[in-house]
């Protein structure tokens, strides 16, 4: 199995929002950034070129094979700002309900403006999730 692309890097998540070119799009960036890092109580760390996570456990495959990754995180695309909620909506139905206009995969919320979710519902939903994977993954790195 091939090495992960998107790794954790020493990239300033500071200059990298301060260059998002769209007013709106980076005043949602450092919401989010104050949201994710006071439930995480992890500083932002830049993966890859264009994630800004907070957090770190090690997934396992069923091949054996680990990894890491951010608890949650966020990437201003071009198309929308992706928020990334590792644990998965499944068992969030009635929070998925009361958040607002977005579409959604796996793991992933995209929305056009962060104004467009449930600021609440939210953060409940991010705290659910940062909860279930340290429960799930105690050996989450600092």
């Amino acid at each position: 199995m091939a090495e992960p692309k998107t790794k954790q890097t020493t990239a300033s998540v500071e200059d990298f929002i301060n260059a998002v070119k769209d007013e709106t799009v980076r005043e949602d960036c450092w919401a989010v950034v104050k949201l994710m890092q006071g439930i995480t109580k992890a500083e932002p760390k830049m993966w890859g070129p264009s994630i800004v996570g907070f957090g770190l456990y090690t997934y396992k495959y069923a091949s054996g094979k680990t990894g890491d990754w951010p608890l949650v995180g966020f990437s201003p695309r071009k198309q929308n700002l992706t928020l990334y909620v590792m644990a998965g909506f499944d068992e969030y139905d009635e929070l998925m309900d009361k958040l607002g206009t977005f579409t959604c995969g796996k793991s992933c919320i995209y929305v056009k403006r962060l104004s467009d979710l449930h600021q609440p519902t939210l953060k409940k939903l991010i705290t659910a999730s940062v909860k279930h994977l340290r429960k799930t993954h105690p050996l989450e790195k600092k």
